[in-house]
């Protein structure tokens, strides 16, 4: 697994972090119960410090991705699959929302603003 990071992003390191995890889960690079490395074998790869690698683990964990176990690390829940499952999905919403004309930032509020609606509110 290659964890990727842009340093001058405006997003936070742990949050790239992190979503370089969810890529690779959404893609099948990582799968349910793979082991993830080292919170300090990633901070040393990558120059940064192994909590801003641990707070990404934990959002990942939040998310129900990882499962944080003493002595094995963060290790890879079967929702890595659902992901994986859904990135064909994903990439014809792209697809459609690019022809368009729809901008990246727009599809993603857009997807955002759906994912957060109330399902018991009448449609």
């Amino acid at each position: 697994m290659l964890v990727r990071i842009d340093p001058e992003s405006e997003m936070a390191l742990f949050a790239q972090i992190a979503a370089s995890v969810r890529a690779d889960a959404a893609s099948g690079r990582v799968r349910a119960g793979d082991r993830l490395p080292a919170a300090r074998e990633i901070a040393a790869a990558l120059g940064v410090n192994v909590h801003t690698v641990l707070h990404a683990y934990q959002d990942l964990r939040d998310e129900g991705l990882v499962e944080l176990r003493r002595g094995r690390g963060a290790v890879v829940t079967a929702q890595a699959d659902a992901l994986a499952g859904l990135h064909h999905d994903i990439q014809g919403l792209v697809a459609r929302a690019r022809a368009a004309g729809l901008p990246p930032d727009a599809l993603a509020a857009l997807v955002k603003e759906i994912a957060s609606h109330d399902d018991r509110s009448p449609r």
